[in-house]
């Protein structure tokens, strides 16, 4: 795919984070990747991009559809990515050998629980917290656990027989404490698993209720003028706060189940779907649904789910929705949740069915633009009799103060909308004097020499800011070229409108409510307003080139180096005398300096 199909496909890609996907003619997924903001990412790849890698290259090329998700955080992004991966296999994602599984945290399914990572899920009844993204951040907040709570390391099993009988010796880690003994019954199974709330607490995001804890705790250390105490849970309540520790991506609380969000906008209705697989996300799709015989919102989502159920032979027996419907012999179960990690994921498909709204609304509004600029485009090729639908139109226009620096502009419009990298600044090169017409001949036969000499794209219409005069001398630069039978010449004068065509000699004149007349007037006005910025830049320069010019001891090549440095006189003024020295000298400095004061 080249930029210019890629900048076709209209998408307004979000610059939330989450996962885009590739897909090659037939529909099949080339690739799956995440990013920290989609917008950038994706455009990355067609904007301006040159790759080493042939096999990049080869990817691009087979593109012909993209397809993105968003997700609460760049981390989630890299689960789902990961997810996606796992389940399709794409073939330009790179496979990992070790197949690298996410680490969890574990509540172990005994008395006096461990709490410890891992990567290994065993059925055996324990609680598993997780995944994570980061095993930094869960690690961090293991050893802040561990700085809070003092829980056992041991494999021990101590069930009540075993401890009355006494089976255990505390070990080092209850004299350095880091555990309370409950080996040797030193600690009641009521008070440890006390702890073991809190840290579920703390692994699920709920972390209000271990704050409140601590800042009690920190008070009392306070108050006791145990600073340093105070300073260390200070610090344990900021590890809390920068903590997010639960994905809303995947949970190994939540089996198998479909997310269904629904959000109408006029006669359409859109449907976010999320299947979820073993806990993971594994797929996510929006359609856009018409209503025919304005049918409810209930019968509309049920059509959705029927639909999307089939279509991707989902068996779940849970289904989560924003809203009751009503179905006989359901072959699943209805969720509307309020709360937890089921409203996380409801919250996030209503998330990505709101920016598909969003992106039909734009989608819509560009269409509508596009329509109107195709249908003044259309317009404009009958009021001034052109051969070629004027999708490029090039206009020109020249700048000078009393006779003096005489410049030019050109500006290019590309279906009806200004195209600012196409525009050009022109130094007058063969003219003496104020000569408009001669001026007007030299940039547009440039111009065209230019393109001709490097096969570029030619207009199909050229303005002219100016009357009948600078008409024929753009078109004599035309002619000059052999090109007065490819390309159309017209000019518009400033005081009445008047439109000018060659070989005619009576003015043209366009309803003033056109929007063809507003569209040359556009063009105009721009080609006008680019000529005089870029004129007035080069007599800004030039007289501050005098005035640096009469300071003896400040030679050619040094006013080059300021005004490259500072750009004008005023910022030369303002300069500290530091970064002078360092750019033109102590001596010449010295003279800059006096010249100022003088």
């Amino acid at each position: 795919m080249s930029p210019e199909e890629f900048k076709n496909l209209n998408l307004n890609i979000p610059n939330d984070a989450g996962v885009y996907r590739y897909y090659d003619e037939e529909d099949c997924l080339l690739y799956v990747g995440k990013a920290k903001n989609l917008k950038k990412r994706v455009r990355s790849y067609f904007v301006n991009k040159k790759y080493d890698s042939a096999r990049i290259k080869l990817l691009i090329r087979k593109i012909r559809r993209i397809e993105f998700s968003v997700t609460n955080t760049e981390k989630d992004a890299l689960l789902l990515e990961n997810s996606l991966i796992k389940s399709h296999q794409p073939k330009y994602n790179i496979q990992l050998k070790d197949d690298k599984s996410y680490p969890y945290v574990v509540i172990k399914n005994e008395q006096f629980p461990r709490v410890f990572l891992t990567r290994k899920i065993v059925k055996d009844g324990s609680e598993y917290l997780g995944p994570f993204a980061s095993v930094t951040q869960v690690r961090t907040v293991m050893q802040v656990i561990r700085q809070l709570y003092p829980l056992r390391t041991c494999s021990l099993n101590l069930s009540k027989e075993n401890i009355e009988k006494e089976k255990y010796k505390v070990c080092l880690e209850y004299h350095i404490d880091n555990c309370l003994g409950p080996c040797e019954g030193l600690q009641n199974e009521r008070d440890y698993n006390k702890y073991i709330e809190q840290i579920r607490m703390i692994l699920k995001g709920n972390i209000a209720p271990v704050k409140r804890f601590l800042k009690e705790e920190m008070q009392t250390a306070a108050e006791q003028l145990q600073f340093e105490k105070a300073e260390n849970i200070k610090e344990k309540i900021s590890y809390l706060e920068k903590y997010q520790s639960k994905s809303t991506i995947v949970s190994t609380s939540i089996s198998d189940l479909d997310v269904f969000s629904f959000i109408e906008y006029d006669e359409r209705a859109f449907v976010n779907y999320i299947k979820i697989i073993n806990g993971s996300i594994v797929l996510t799709k929006n359609i856009l649904l018409k209503k025919g015989l304005d049918e409810s919102k209930e019968e509309l989502l049920l059509f959705a789910i029927t639909h999307l159920r089939s279509e991707f032979k989902s068996r779940s027996k849970e289904v989560i929705v924003p809203f009751e419907i009503k179905i006989e012999n359901p072959d699943f179960k209805q969720v509307v949740p309020v709360i937890g990690d089921k409203h996380k994921l409801l919250q996030l498909s209503n998330k990505n069915a709101a920016i598909e709204k969003q992106q039909y609304i734009e989608r819509k509004n560009k269409n509508k633009k596009k329509y109107k600029e195709r249908t003044t485009l259309l317009q404009l090729k009958e009021d001034l009799r052109l051969k070629q639908y004027p999708n490029r139109i090039e206009c020109f226009d020249n700048s000078n103060f009393q006779g003096s620096s005489p410049v030019a502009s050109m500006v290019c419009f590309i279906n009806g909308r200004p195209a600012k990298k196409e525009y050009r600044h022109y130094n007058i090169k063969t003219v003496t004097g104020p000569d408009d017409f001669a001026s007007m001949k030299e940039i547009v036969y440039r111009r065209y020499n230019r393109l001709l000499k490097e096969q570029k794209e030619l207009p199909q219409l050229i303005l002219i800011d100016g009357g009948k005069g600078q008409l024929n001398a753009a078109v004599e630069a035309v002619k000059e070229l052999d090109l007065y039978k490819t390309i159309q010449v017209a000019s518009i004068a400033k005081r009445l409108e008047e439109i000018y065509l060659p070989n005619d000699p009576v003015p043209l004149h366009i309803s003033k409510a056109s929007a063809s007349l507003k569209l040359l007037q556009y063009l105009r006005d721009e080609a006008h307003r680019f000529a005089i910025t870029f004129h007035r830049k080069k007599q800004s320069k030039k007289s501050m080139e005098t005035e640096l010019d009469q300071i003896k001891g400040i030679g050619k090549e040094t006013v080059e180096k300021l005004l490259k440095e500072y750009r004008s006189y005023k910022k030369i003024k303002r300069a500290p005398k530091e970064e002078l020295v360092s750019l033109i000298g102590q001596r010449k400095t010295e003279l800059l300096v006096q010249h100022f004061k003088d």
